[in-house]
């Protein structure tokens, strides 16, 4: 009887390290050079990091004036600045990404 139950055990431990050995092992990579970015994809990227800054801004800015750390002056003073800096990188990534892959501006973002 102990036999037995020795050998479904070993059998149990040898099932579970087939199954998770495919998750034990670490990945090899195809490749190790880093994939260099062109002049478009520079100012795409340069242009949602400007967007994501602005936005982080104007969230922090907004925590801060409901758990009143920020007085209602204070706020009325940035709020707009911030507003403006938000509105703008947005639009200039809505331009930035208007662009065809080339990296040319179409005839519309040339005349804005």
């Amino acid at each position: 009887m102990s036999l037995w139950l020795v050998l479904g055990a070993a059998l149990a431990v040898a099932v579970v390290v087939v199954v998770a050995l495919p998750f034990l092992r670490e990945p090899t990579p195809d490749s190790d050079a880093l994939h260099e970015l062109d002049a478009a994809e520079r100012e795409r990227l340069e242009a949602e990091e400007a967007r994501d800054r602005a936005l982080a801004a104007l969230k922090e800015l907004e925590a801060d004036h409901r758990a009143g750390r920020i007085s209602d002056e204070d706020y009325r003073a940035v709020v707009g600045v911030l507003r403006r800096d938000a509105a703008e990188a947005l639009r200039e990534l809505d331009r930035v990404r208007a662009m065809p892959r080339g990296g040319t501006r179409t005839e519309s973002a040339k005349s804005a």
